[in-house]
This record gives C-alpha cells, sequence and structure tokens, in this order.
C-alpha cells in the first residue's frame, strides 16, 4: 500500500462543478509558503459556481480579464479581490469554455473565505496557477466524508431565484 499523498489530478477538476465541490470536502489543501514551510489544511466548506446561466457565477457577465481564467480547462486557480483586501481562492472546474468554478469557502480552523485568503497569504500571482504542476499550492486526496450537509449559497441575494435558493453549498458535518 503507497502511503504517500497524491496529488490531485487535472481529472478530478475537469469533471460537473457539483461533483467537484462535495468531493472537494476533506481533501488536503497544501501551501508551501516563501520561507519553506508546508502547512496542510483539511476542506471543510465550498461552493459550486456552475457557468454563464448561473447569475451567481462571475462568468455571467461573460469573458472579461478577471474571469478569462474560468473559460479555461479546470485545474486552475481563479482568485479575486473583494472589499479591497481579501483575496478569494476558486478552483476552475469542468472543461474549456464551461466558465465554472469551486469557491473555498472554509478550511479546518479557519472558516470565511477571506480568513482563509489572509492565511494562505494569496495575491493576484496566484490566479492561473495549475494546481497539477504548482510548487506553492496544490490539493491531496483524501477520502470522501460520509457525513455532510448542502445549503444555500451565501451572499448572492443580487442573483435571485432560483440561484439564491440553489443548494449548492456543501459542507462538512462535526468531523
Amino acid at each position: 500500500m503507497n502511503a504517500t499523498p497524491k496529488r490531485l489530478t487535472a481529472d478530478f477538476f475537469r469533471r460537473d462543478t457539483l461533483k467537484v465541490a462535495r468531493e472537494l470536502l476533506g481533501k488536503t489543501l497544501v501551501r508551501a509558503f516563501n520561507n519553506g514551510e508546508l502547512r496542510y489544511y483539511r476542506i471543510t466548506e465550498t461552493e459550486a459556481y456552475c457557468g454563464q446561466e448561473d447569475l451567481a457565477c462571475h462568468a455571467s457577465k461573460g469573458r472579461t480579464k478577471r474571469t478569462e481564467i474560468m473559460f479555461h480547462p479546470g485545474g486552475l486557480v481563479y482568485v479575486y479581490l473583494i472589499y479591497g483586501q481579501y483575496w478569494l481562492l476558486n478552483f476552475v472546474t469542468e472543461d474549456k469554455d464551461q466558465a465554472s468554478a469551486v469557491l473555498i469557502r472554509g478550511l479546518e480552523g479557519f472558516n470565511g473565505p477571506g480568513r482563509l485568503g489572509r492565511e494562505l497569504q494569496l495575491d493576484q500571482t496566484f490566479y492561473g496557477e495549475d494546481l497539477t504542476h504548482s510548487p506553492r499550492l496544490w490539493l491531496e486526496d483524501a477520502p470522501i466524508p460520509k457525513q455532510l450537509q448542502t445549503t444555500p449559497r451565501v451572499g448572492i441575494d443580487y442573483a435571485g431565484d432560483p440561484w439564491t435558493s440553489h443548494p449548492w453549498r456543501f459542507c462538512l458535518i462535526n468531523q
């Protein structure tokens, strides 16, 4: 039996966004910092953003400088700045031109996408980072947790129904 953790491949991300969002729960996010330190984090909360038809998805406004990376094949990092201070971490999913991504909302010990962006020391240089080859940010496989809950996404009132009521937020329960 091989005890070495396995880095997730591009194929993991190039699938249905809702499946990827659910299956990211429990996976290990690894961050290699500039000082050589490696930190390991368990993913505890995600949200799915499903293409241009999803009015809560940034890609619903079309292809822009900000959203360009979302139109690439899955397995890349999409970061963006909110409130002029928080870099939010997303992973591009599905195939080229599907413009879908999963927002990482929580890591064990760090709840809220702004807090985890600070913990990971994210900045604009992570935009477009390839998770399959990056020396500073990647994901390692772990079993899919059996205990999870789904709820509507958070903070997307601007999108209106039905987008505000889709249960596309995934959270670990008591793990």
